[in-house]
């Protein structure tokens, strides 16, 4: 493993190729040409986080192919540094396509087969400094669906000793799971080891049970995070604090082009105001308007907004 100085932000987890129809409201059956986009959650919230100023590394790794190069390489122009995302010798970089019904219907098709390099993460691979030295670690639920995957996580929080700043995005996608109790068994440890917890309604109810945003708050809270924060979609956002502080923001109004990347705007402005040391309702304005001006794009990674996009969206509106 290359060592190399210590980053601001690490991201585990899922990168790929997100292969996106030119069309709009059209099946994919029917789609006569596509575009070629950097994906993957935790690959756009690095590149989010870059955009926003942040040194960033991703820890992962593509298949021996044309696309895993794509993607390393898009890494690098994007400023996520892709020293610790590894080429495994025989599986295939996974490419996932998507509909495009806008406002707010937006199929997915993941091709991860037979098993996604990303989820082959070792252990060994975890870069202990880069790990333990980070400003802030960012993880996700799907990380911890398979082996050897979910030890690689065990070790990566194990090194930081649940240090401020150590995140869990709970993406839960169910067709990577072999059932919703193993999700709920894998979120908990994860809760365990983090200190903010950032999930949608389903994401909360299979993490801890909890269906309503404010009971969902209390819920993940209670497992000991600093910081919770529930999306709601066109509901808005609730967040709370362990110091007994609640703050709701209201959805931010846009006209939706593709509605995939917003939660991972949303994840990598997250990251910006914790780093910046801003207050909550701050952060989580700033992070409600980044996910907007993704939703306004058709891609995801390459969608991501600068910092001073997101105060000339708050100062003038969509400009669409």
């Amino acid at each position: 493993m290359p060592t190399t100085p210590s980053f601001e932000v690490v991201a585990i987890g899922r990168v790929g190729v997100d292969l996106y129809p030119m069309q709009t409201g059209v099946g994919l059956e029917d789609v006569t040409t596509f575009g070629k986009f950097l994906g993957g959650s935790a690959g756009n919230v690095a590149v989010a986080a870059s955009r926003l100023g942040h040194s960033t590394a991703l820890v992962s790794r593509t298949g021996n192919d044309p696309f895993g190069r794509f993607v390393r390489r898009e890494l690098r122009d994007l400023g996520v540094d892709p020293v610790y995302v590894a080429i495994d010798p025989s599986l295939p970089t996974p490419v996932t396509f998507c509909e495009i019904f806008p406002p707010d219907d937006f199929p997915l098709y993941f091709y991860r087969y037979p098993q996604a390099p990303d989820l082959r993460v070792s252990p060994e691979e975890i870069p202990p400094v880069a790990v333990r030295e980070s400003k802030l670690l960012w993880s996700t639920l799907t990380g911890l669906s398979a082996e050897p995957s979910r030890t690689a996580h065990a070790v990566a929080w194990s090194l930081r000793g649940r240090a401020p700043h150590t995140v869990i995005d709970l993406d839960y996608r169910p067709q990577f799971w072999r059932a919703e109790a193993e999700a709920t068994r894998a979120a908990g440890d994860a809760l365990d080891a983090s200190t903010v917890a950032i999930g949608n309604l389903e994401e909360c109810r299979i993490a801890v049970g909890a269906t309503d945003p404010r009971d969902a708050v209390r819920a993940l809270l209670d497992r000991g995070v600093d910081l919770a924060v529930v999306k709601q979609g066109p509901r808005g956002v609730l967040a709370g604090s362990a110091d007994g502080q609640r703050v709701f923001v209201p959805p931010t109004p846009v006209t939706v082009a593709n509605g995939l990347g917003a939660g991972d705007a949303f994840g990598g402005a997250i990251c910006h105001g914790l780093l910046a040391g801003w207050d909550l309702e701050r952060t989580i304005r700033f992070a409600s308007i980044a996910g907007a001006i993704v939703a306004s794009r058709l891609e995801c990674a390459t969608a991501m907004p600068y910092e001073q996009e997101v105060h000339d969206f708050r100062a003038h509106g969509d400009p669409t």
